[in-house]
């Protein structure tokens, strides 16, 4: 199973006036002030910001939980792959320096592999030059809504048959 680099062809993309234009079509009720704003969207490719509010504040010292600096670059990954129903299946991500109340975290995430339904999306944060942020994400893009999946069948249940796969 060898993975490829991303086609550009395989990422749906309007076209306005002459002009390439890529629409989110995914996460579109995210909250950006807890996941980041989008700063450019192009195929495979995103760029957020996330300015940290005291709601992320973890200690008296103004130390952002790295929960939402995940949540971010899980939102970056997302949006980088763009399908409705793009799920997270996995990561592997490295916290690479503190983040603070009042930090501006950008994040820029790729699309580096895809195989199938599946997407590897590379994602970097930084505060100013610094890489605070660095990590893998493996996601799945499914036919339906990860939550309208009928992952199995009641008579497939009652047997203890595998489930249908995603």
């Amino acid at each position: 199973m060898a993975e490829d680099t991303i086609n550009e062809d395989d990422l749906e993309i309007e076209y306005e006036e002459g002009r390439e234009e890529v629409f989110i079509h995914t996460h579109e009720r995210v909250n950006a002030d807890l996941c980041g704003e989008i700063l450019l969207l192009e195929r495979g490719y995103v760029e957020t910001k996330l300015v940290t509010t005291a709601e992320m504040v973890a200690d008296d010292i103004g130390l952002v939980h790295g929960g939402f600096i995940f949540s971010a670059a899980d939102y970056a990954a997302m949006v980088a792959v763009n399908e409705r129903n793009v799920v997270l299946v996995g990561s592997n991500c490295q916290f690479l320096s503190p983040v603070k109340f009042h930090d501006e975290v950008n994040f820029i995430a790729k699309v580096r592999h895809k195989e199938g339904r599946k997407r590897n999306v590379h994602v970097e944060g930084f505060v100013l030059d610094i890489k605070v942020f660095e990590g893998e994400f493996k996601t799945v893009v499914t036919e339906r809504h990860v939550l309208k999946l009928q992952l199995l069948n009641e008579e497939d249940e009652a047997l203890g048959t595998p489930a249908e796969e995603i």
